[in-house]
């Protein structure tokens, strides 16, 4: 399709979509969407339109100018093949594919090889020539090939792996930071100089289509319900606070972000937003290698280092981190509560918080490969973290004499949280006759042990410690999540090119959350006295047996299909200690998964449609019943009734890409039945803000998204992302409906100034989101850095500067209900710079293998706020 052609349809693609059906009136068939729904995003994103065009057609120009010329002579010939690893005899996916001349450089006819290493030329006219394929990471094959008028197969090409000499020989090819595949984007995070000494929080900013709000709460596509995996398996380091264990990832340890946005039947029930696999950093190349890091700066230091071996069968992958974090922040709060008789409450409160934390990451990785055909793997890895936050709070309430207050506090909140993951798993392949064909056995036990606690000083006056104590408070909350997971998956061949996938899945988790609250008030009391309404243990346990079947095949030569469906059972129960409060829950549910891509004539162009249904079961975040209250205006708790919500996904996808270019548009509808959502209301009795989540809304989510990269020069790489989203929810229960469009937008650019020297920039920008009751501000965000290589390329030291034109930002938010009306205001210090120096050592050769892990991505993630846990 050439470029032209695909801005026409993508332009009428969307003015259908919005309403403005004038260009392809009967393409679609009938209307599928109110025009009054979409019609605003259009209004939105109209301004956006000089940007939309920069960012798309300099890609699409870019493509245009390095797509390889077709020779003016046609023939009869063609040429197939299929490309593969020379090490572990695995598709090599996507590889480029160049017709050349018996002499000369200039390439008659190009191509790309699809996702499982099947290339075809056709048309070709007859002779002698020269048949190069190539991809980044591999050594170039070139291969003497002739063409007659009779077809030819060339049968399996091999590829052998660029050797990593990190002793001082300069590695042969370098990845894009950004990499689109038909089913995922991919952020080379190590690619880009300006993550050295950061945290994953950092690198998940910049990553295409994820965005992170002011709280840190992650979002992709315009919702936050999104599973987060490490190396394609659930951690214990992510279970509680999310936003807080983000910042204890260190980016040195980081290789890749993946970007999974309509995942299949393999994953657990994931439907809504999709998965993000954080990708870190090992090898399995033969020989010894390791690398140790250090940084500092004013919001985070750390030291990290790793330490790779592989001598013949036996592998080891070990890694140790050490971290410190600071992120101060103030906070305002105004409320207007509507009272009975038509009165007003009016609530201020006033925040300031110095939060800091500190802890500790490692893990090691044991492997053996007793042959070619048997692999077995053994790993384990922990973390530490402490988290102290000292606030001071001013508060004042009017409205109600009874109920008027004016007081101070001073609160330390402090947080601990431990866990641990073990793995082990066995897998089996069959060799050169069937490539293809695997088989994996996987076992999983993660332990997650929380402890939050807070206490509080209260002084009755407009200033902190004006006066003799008043009230004291001090709460605890002990929490514990275990989970052990056994899986198996079996992949078999029918031909070259189809596939069926089978699996089974156990995962059985339990829970508890043992939370007490202690009060004193000086003027009745001598000394502390435990609140019964307050302090209770509560008891959860799940149990999720799961079975899937997937089936991949090839419709001719352009069409490749993928069928699935996922059963999944659970059964819930839970119970509280000090009431008669046990409930059970059971329920069974069938997820089907389709998908169909078309190859296009030109090469590396796909078209992909998909449909997808998921399950998103609630984490122990949004369960747990444990009450928040640092102030007594204002509290939240988890509710463990909770059931799960569905997702429904409909996607269009079209990728294109070549050597120096790629362009990726996607447009997706998605509706989510029985969702969870957090929920405001307020208790006249206590006057006080009451939240907590509940199986509350239909959501609705319309988006389109806009991928380039674009190699000007051979030394300079930039990238863009540009998405635009329309949100929408509805809630019978509450009566109330709730919509908003968005946009988010980033840009990096790196160049290479010398053989040492490189820089690096990027820079966002997100317009805001909204909830069931609340709509929330957007923000900017940009950084600079550059990078010096030494010791004969063997270390590097980075300076960076992030958000360096403010001290901070500034995060608004508007919850609206029929009780009362909330306006928040968060200002993070956000501006930063930090040093960086890392040193990596050893020599490895090719030979790397691939190995199955555990995905459980079925629970819906929770962000950071009040509730303890994990």
């Amino acid at each position: 399709m050439p470029p032209a052609t695909l801005v026409d349809f993508l332009c009428s693609w969307l003015q259908y979509w919005l309403g403005l059906r004038r260009c392809i009136p009967d393409f679609f068939g009938p209307q599928l969407v109110p025009d009054h729904i979409l019609f605003p995003l259009f209004l939105y994103m109209k301004q956006f339109i000089p940007v939309l065009l920069l960012v798309t057609t300099a890609p699409l120009a870019a493509h245009a100018q390095v797509s390889v010329t077709v020779s003016a002579t046609k023939g009869p010939g063609r040429l197939t093949g299929r490309v593969l690893d020379a090490a572990t005899q695995k598709p090599v996916e996507y590889a480029t594919v160049a017709l050349l001349p018996a002499t000369g450089t200039a390439p008659l006819l190009g191509g790309t090889a699809d996702a499982d290493g099947h290339f075809e030329l056709q048309n070709l006219p007859t002779g002698s020539f020269r048949l190069q394929i190539s991809f980044v990471g591999y050594g170039s094959l070139v291969k003497p090939v002739t063409i007659t008028a009779e077809p030819q197969d060339l049968g399996s090409l091999t590829l052998t792996a660029s050797a990593q000499n990190l002793a001082g020989v300069t590695v042969t090819g370098e990845r894009p930071v950004v990499e689109t595949k038909p089913d995922r984007l991919v952020y080379n995070a190590d690619q880009d100089a300006s993550n050295a000494g950061g945290t994953a929080a950092d690198i998940l900013r910049k990553t295409p289509l994820v965005n992170l709000d002011g709280d840190g709460n992650v979002q992709l596509r315009g919702t936050s319900n999104v599973r987060i995996l490490i190396n394609n398996k659930p951690s214990a380091l992510l279970a509680g606070n999310l936003a807080e264990a983000l910042k204890q990832i260190p980016a040195d340890q980081i290789k890749a972000i993946e970007v999974v946005t309509a995942p299949s039947a393999k994953y657990d029930g994931e439907g809504s937003g999709g998965v993000i696999n954080i990708v870190l950093k090992k090898s399995s190349l033969q020989g010894t290698s390791g690398s140790v890091g250090a940084s500092g700066g004013n919001r985070n230091q750390g030291l990290n280092g790793s330490l790779n071996t592989k001598r013949g069968k036996v592998g080891v992958n070990t890694k140790l981190s050490g971290f410190r974090n600071l992120y101060p922040f103030k906070s305002l709060t105004e409320r207007t509560s509507f009272l009975p008789g038509g009165g007003t409450g009016q609530l201020t409160e006033r925040t300031t918080s110095r939060n800091q934390g500190q802890g500790g990451y490692g893990q090691v990785e044991l492997t053996y490969d007793p042959s070619p055909l048997h692999s077995f793997t053994v790993s384990g890895n922990g973390n530490l973290y402490r988290n102290s936050t000292p606030q001071e709070l001013f508060n004042q309430y009017q409205g109600q004499p009874q109920l008027d207050t004016l007081y101070t506090r001073d609160i330390l909140r402090q947080d601990e949280s431990r866990n641990f993951d073990l793995n082990a798993g066995y897998t089996r392949t069959f060799g050169e006759q069937q490539p293809r064909r695997e088989w994996s056995i996987l076992a999983q036990h993660t332990n997650n042990r929380s402890r939050g606690q807070y206490r509080l000083d209260q002084f009755p006056t407009a200033e902190l410690f004006g006066g003799p104590v008043e009230y004291r408070e001090a709460s605890r909350n002990l929490a514990r999540n275990l989970e052990t997971t056994f899986q198996t998956d079996y992949t078999h061949p029918f031909g070259e090119k189809n596939t069926l996938e089978l699996g089974a899945k156990h995962i059985g988790r339990r829970v508890t959350s043992d939370y007490t609250l202690d009060t004193l008030l000086v003027s009745r009391q001598t000394d502390f006295a435990r609140s019964a309404l307050r302090s209770n243990r509560f008891d959860y346990t799940q149990n999720v047996l799961a079975a899937y079947s997937t089936y991949n095949f090839s419709a001719g030569k352009k069409y490749t299909f993928s069928l699935g469906a996922r059963l999944e059972r659970t059964d819930i129960a839970g119970e509280f200690q000090n009431e008669a409060g046990r409930f059970q829950n059971d329920y069974l549910n069938v997820l089907p998964n389709l998908s169909a891509t078309r190859t296009l004539k030109k090469d590396g162009q796909t078209l992909r449609l998909s449909y997808s249904r998921r399950i998103q079961r609630p984490q122990i975040y949004f369960l747990n019943p444990y009450v928040n209250q640092v102030t007594p205006s204002s509290v939240s708790f988890g509710n463990p009734r909770l059931r799960p919500e569905t997702a429904d996904l409909l996607e269009l996808g079209y990728g294109t890409f070549g050597e120096k270019s790629s362009f990726n548009a996607s447009a997706f509808v998605r509706r989510t039945g029985n969702s969870i959502e957090r929920f405001s209301s307020y208790n006249q009795a206590l006057a006080r803000n009451e939240t907590t989540y509940g199986n509350l809304a239909t959501v609705y989510n319309y988006g389109v998204n806009l991928y380039g990269s674009w190699k000007p020069l051979k030394d300079w790489d930039l990238s863009s992302n540009l998405s635009g989203d329309y949100t929408r929810l509805y809630s019978s229960v509450l009566q109330g409906t709730n919509s908003r469009a968005s946009l988010y937008m980033n840009v990096n650019s790196s160049v290479k100034l010398s053989k040492t020297y490189s820089a690096q920039g990027y820079g966002g920008f997100w317009t805001g989101g909204v909830q069931l009751q609340t709509r929330y501000s957007g923000g900017v965000y940009y950084g600079l850095s550059a990078k010096k290589l030494l010791l004969a390329e063997k270390a590097d030291l980075t300076l960076g500067v992030n958000n360096f034109l403010a001290p901070g930002r500034e995060f608004r938010s508007t919850t609206t209900t029929p009780d009362f009306v909330n306006y928040g205001s968060f200002y993070s210090y956000q501006r930063s710079f930090r040093l960086s120096f890392n040193y990596r050592f050893g020599k490895l050769d090719a030979g790397q293998r691939q190995r199955r892990s555990i995905r459980n991505d079925d629970s819906k993630g929770g962000g950071s706020g009040g509730q303890q846990g994990g």
